[in-house]
């Protein structure tokens, strides 16, 4: 799931995907900043992505989730 980084503290970033905050280690992507969207995997963000690409993912996710 992608999320923008909003703090980062060491090797660990606050990460907000959807209005909700969640923790994550970013070792596998040393080159993070405040502000790059992120895709995140079991606790680690795997990825830098593009705000587009994050939001076009965001989005293709929102509309499986409506899908009765």
């Amino acid at each position: 799931t992608p999320g923008k980084i909003i703090k980062i503290d060491g090797e660990m970033a606050e990460i907000e995907i959807s209005g909700v905050i969640r923790k994550a280690s970013i070792q596998l992507v040393p080159e993070a900043k405040i502000g790059d969207y992120a895709l995140l995997h079991a606790g680690f963000a795997i990825e830098i992505l593009d705000e587009d690409s994050a939001k076009e993912t965001l989005a293709l996710l929102e509309s499986i989730n409506e899908t009765p």
